[in-house]
């Protein structure tokens, strides 16, 4: 029965893993990343778009030239009565009119509001810029995370595949041992069913593997299908300084970046809204043609053209109050990016330390599960070779098996652990490695 089922357990990893396997490495799947994922695609539009936005036409400074151009006329019966002489009657008189020519207007002052308005512009272009590498960061953070959880899966299979090993040597044993009638049929069936109960658990963290793989291809948006192998250990950079990770937050962290450039734009936005109380000038030209024809009129034809020029200036005296509320308004706006500048800054101090503590408390525990490990092997290989001897029952080789597999399953996962806090440093300070 174990042979079957080792054989349909090579079968189906077979169908999941192929013959052949890519080798890919962490900086290979950030840089596929990079390069295909969607999120940064579009974060990178949205940067085309405030570089596009940010120039002087839009802020106001530039001239506004229109061209335009009419053409009607009418058809009316007319009865004209002069104070001397019979009625003068017309029938269909047709009454024809065109005219063409271009208007330019340009506001060459404005209470130093275009200027504002500019730096604006310019500032929300920088905010693009910083939700693009933001977007880069949370993509980078999360390609880590899933290419570790790959090798942390990677690292449960191989386990699981040991325990299969034991649970296979242990059921032998109990199989000589009945043929030579110093076993009994209760050993060997007890022994077949934890196997069971191994080989249920190795195809679930196979199926885990799998699930794994397939998050990663996602995001670097690849056929989610594609079959690749991973490294085969988690490497965790055991030297990260609370102080370091802290100064690099202060000028790295994205969400503190984006606070300080919504403080800057509620400051233009207040000098914007205060140009409304100096005058604005204007200055305005054109160029224009006309023709018409009126059979009724005095003038029967009439044809000019020339130019226009002049200077507008008007000033806002009073509009019921409105520009001091806007006024108030902005200088409150400016008080809560401040708030809220102070509010950011707490709380990714918070989130840094909450992630270091957990990265210290992790390594810890990877120190103390390597040892569990350890002793839980030499443990298992005393209780084995005790078991093959007869000196000890089933159940004690079974539960020496078990803390083997509990203190691997353990260690594995303090790994993963304390790899995701490293990352949530890096990703917090903003110093995550970008690899293009």
């Amino acid at each position: 029965m174990s042979k079957k089922l080792k054989i349909f357990i090579l079968l189906v990893s077979l169908s999941l893993s192929g013959f052949t396997q890519e080798k890919l490495s962490l900086q290979e799947a950030i840089s596929i990343a990079l390069q295909h994922n969607y999120d940064i695609k579009i974060s990178k539009n949205q940067i085309d778009i405030a570089k596009n936005n940010a120039n002087i036409g839009n802020a106001g400074m530039l001239p506004n030239l229109t061209g335009n151009y009419t053409n009607g006329g009418s058809i009316q019966n007319t009865r004209q009565s002069p104070v001397t002489g019979p009625d003068r009657v017309i029938t269909g008189a047709k009454s024809t009119n065109n005219s063409y020519g271009a208007e330019l207007n340009w506001t060459i002052f404005d209470g130093f509001s275009m200027f504002a308005n500019y730096d604006r512009l310019k500032e929300l272009q920088k905010q693009g810029e910083l939700n693009s590498r933001l977007t880069i960061l949370t993509t980078v953070a999360d390609v880590i995370t899933a290419y570790y959880d790959i090798v942390r899966q990677q690292q449960l299979v191989r386990a699981a595949d040991s325990a299969m090993d034991v649970s296979v040597l242990r059921t032998n044993i109990a199989k000589t041992k009945l043929q030579l009638g110093r076993g009994s049929k209760l050993d060997v069936l007890t022994a077949q069913v934890d196997y069971n109960t191994d080989t249920s658990n190795y195809l679930q963290t196979k199926n885990a593997l799998q699930t794994a793989k397939v998050r990663l291809n996602q995001l670097m948006v690849r056929d989610i299908g594609t079959s690749f192998s991973v490294t085969d250990s988690i490497d965790v950079d055991k030297g990260i300084l609370f102080s370091k990770m802290a100064e690099m937050a202060e000028k790295q962290n994205p969400d503190v970046q984006n606070a300080f450039i919504n403080q800057r734009i509620a400051s233009l936005n207040l000098k914007s809204i205060r140009g409304a109380r100096y005058p604005a000038v204007s200055l305005n030209s054109g160029y224009s043609r006309a023709n018409s024809t009126s059979p009724t009129g005095f003038n029967q034809k009439f044809a000019a053209n020339g130019f226009t020029y002049g200077v507008t200036a008007s000033i806002n005296l009073f509009n019921g109050f409105l520009q001091r509320q806007q006024e108030r308004n902005a200088k409150i706006e400016i008080e809560n990016s401040i708030l809220n500048l102070n509010k950011t800054k707490l709380d990714v101090n918070a989130q840094l330390l909450t992630a270091y503590e957990n990265y210290s408390t992790y390594l810890d525990l990877v120190k103390l599960e390597q040892r569990n490990v350890d002793i839980a092997k030499e443990n298992l290989d005393i209780t084995l070779a005790k078991y093959r001897l007869g000196s000890i029952a089933p159940l004690e080789l079974r539960e020496a098996q078990r803390n083997a597999i509990d203190a691997q399953n353990r260690f594995i996962e303090m790994q993963y652990q304390a790899k995701i806090a490293e990352n949530t440093l890096k990703t917090i300070s903003g110093s995550i490695d970008l690899v293009n």
